[in-house]
């Protein structure tokens, strides 16, 4: 697959790719997981982020059934990894008011955002994640995704909601969808594109994050066109 074949774009000057929890193979919501992700040379690394019936903050994608990884002891395995982000993908708002400390316990509360914020969280992040930045989780129209109309009312829906910006499927995404943001002063973050010509396709259109299952396949892409 050519990267010609597409329009060549530059990259924004601080993009980024995020390593999907489970990258590479591993296990979901694991620190081997968190370790693949941050030795592939991705930027950031996510997990999934719900509470446990007492409380606790533990990584996992559904109801938690015992045995999870907690988020303190993810947290701190973050920690040893120097600048590596974490894109907090959260489930569920029970106590979220706990994460913030948890960062900050291990210096890393300036690594962490939220992505998973669909418009029904957006209250309950800004109340008690007042500190944490988030994108704000929405299903483009992938049939709408050129029309200027529509792409400039989902850019209201986003600065409404407070967020730094959009994090949507890959299918909704367009070159004219992230020109449209960045005028606007919002980022574009693409999930989860893990073949090699949707790589290629989607960095053409110059987003701020892509996240892929396959984080080394895209580091060696994105260092081949840089």
């Amino acid at each position: 697959m050519k990267m010609n074949k597409y329009k060549k774009t530059k990259l924004p000057k601080d993009f980024t790719f995020t390593a999907h929890t489970g990258c590479m193979g591993t296990v979901q919501n694991s620190l081997e997981s968190i370790k693949a992700g941050a030795e592939s040379g991705a930027p950031v690394v996510e997990f999934d982020l719900r509470f446990a019936e007492d409380g606790e903050p533990v990584l996992s994608h559904d109801e938690p059934v015992g045995g999870e990884v907690t988020l303190d002891k993810a947290f701190e395995y973050v920690s040893k990894f120097e600048n590596i982000k974490v894109n907090v993908d959260i489930k569920t708002c029970d106590a979220l008011g706990k994460v913030y400390p948890l960062a900050e316990k291990y210096g890393i509360e300036k690594r962490i955002f939220y992505t998973g914020v669909h418009e029904g969280f957006v209250d309950s992040v800004k109340k008690d994640s007042p500190k944490v930045p988030y994108y704000l989780n929405f299903k483009v129209k992938w049939w709408k995704k050129n029309n200027e109309k529509y792409i400039l009312s989902v850019v209201d829906k986003v600065k409404q909601a407070g967020a730094v910006g959009i994090n949507f499927k890959y299918t909704g995404a367009s070159e004219k969808l992230v020109k449209i943001f960045h005028e606007k002063g919002l980022l574009v973050s693409i999930w989860t594109v893990d073949d090699i010509k949707n790589m290629y396709k989607i960095l053409s259109f110059a987003p701020d994050n892509i996240t892929t299952r396959n984080p080394d396949e895209l580091s060696r892409i994105v260092s081949e066109i840089k």
